[in-house]
């Protein structure tokens, strides 16, 4: 005779299983032919994180590269920075200046031109690679990630050779991506406390 109990507990079992399931947290990641950068991107500037992980998952920055690198100030990629500005951005977002995200070594900045709004290009984003950050872009340009894993990749990125642009001569290509990463797999990857809903 069929025990009537045992679908119950295989659906408790399978319950419990999911319960247990470890939370992941969205990263953003970007793959060079230098290394892998992963940052998290910040609660505290939603526009600016929403417009990442969308241009992320339909792959916009593959085919693009870090176009402009400077040891000591910023790796810089995405769409060019030209003369007439960010045309070829897809859109410009309102600025989300936060108090407490500065740019320190590793933040992760919107670029933008002169326009007197301080509107970022959806398209451009730089790294602060200067170890005793860059005060004096705080209020002026976005910070909306932080890296957690790679700022040595990022240190060598800055350090090719490049014309007088400061474009690489070799092309440092993108992929970019977002992946989900557990508590435990963040730890492994070296965090540093730069993520907030992680305790250390």
């Amino acid at each position: 005779m069929l025990n009537r109990s045992l679908p119950v507990l295989f659906l408790a079992w399978l319950f419990a299983c999911s319960s247990a399931k470890e939370q992941t947290y969205p990263v953003a990641q970007i793959k060079t032919n230098k290394g892998e950068i992963l940052f998290w991107l910040h609660d505290a500037t939603p526009t600016h994180k929403a417009s990442f992980i969308k241009l992320a998952n339909g792959g916009y920055w593959d085919s693009l590269t870090f176009n402009r690198v400077i040891p000591d100030f910023v790796a810089q990629g995405g769409c060019p920075d030209t003369p007439a500005g960010f045309s070829d951005s897809p859109y410009l977002l309102a600025p989300e200046f936060v108090d407490s995200l500065k740019h320190i070594y590793g933040a992760v900045g919107a670029g933008r031109d002169n326009n007197p709004e301080k509107l970022s290009a959806g398209c451009q984003f730089y790294i602060v690679q200067n170890k005793d950050g860059l005060a004096r872009l705080d209020g002026n340009f976005t910070v909306f990630g932080q890296v957690f894993k790679g700022m040595d990749v990022v240190d060598a990125i800055v350090s090719v050779p490049r014309d007088s642009i400061d474009e690489p001569f070799d092309h440092i290509t993108l992929d970019i991506n977002m992946i989900e990463l557990t508590e435990k797999e963040l730890r492994s990857k070296d965090y540093t406390g730069v993520i907030p809903a992680i305790k250390k």
